[in-house]
């Protein structure tokens, strides 16, 4: 991530929003449609996204903006993931549960790429 903080560090829902070019309320929304996305919240009601918040959300972005899911569908399928056997990679397992549609398998190789790239930024 390129916005001068270390990969570590919080970031704010402005921040987020700024990096990912998506809206704050569509962020606050995607908090009530996926219930395992719990930033930090302050004093306030200010949030504050953990680097495993920020991968969830780029998650759920890839998902809904990138690969055509519905908001039931992306949360389908990150639930899946986090149930995967624990020695098997996230984006090992969305590709082991054989995706039934060409659509499918680009979302799954799209998520991949993303991870990549962002794990090489850091």
């Amino acid at each position: 991530m390129k916005d001068g903080k270390e990969p570590g560090a919080l970031r704010t829902i402005g921040e987020l929003s700024a990096m990912l070019d998506v809206k704050q309320h569509v962020l606050r929304y995607w908090e009530q449609q996926f219930p395992m996305l719990q930033p930090l919240k302050r004093s306030g009601g200010r949030r504050y996204y953990r680097s495993d918040d920020v991968a969830l959300v780029m998650r759920i972005d890839a998902l809904v903006n990138r690969a055509g899911y519905t908001l039931k569908g992306a949360r389908a399928a990150i639930e899946q993931e986090q149930a995967a056997p624990s020695g098997q990679p996230p984006a090992a397992a969305s590709i082991a549960a054989s995706p039934s549609t060409d659509h499918e398998l680009r979302a799954s190789l799209q998520v991949i790429r993303d991870r990549l790239a962002q794990a090489l930024a850091a």
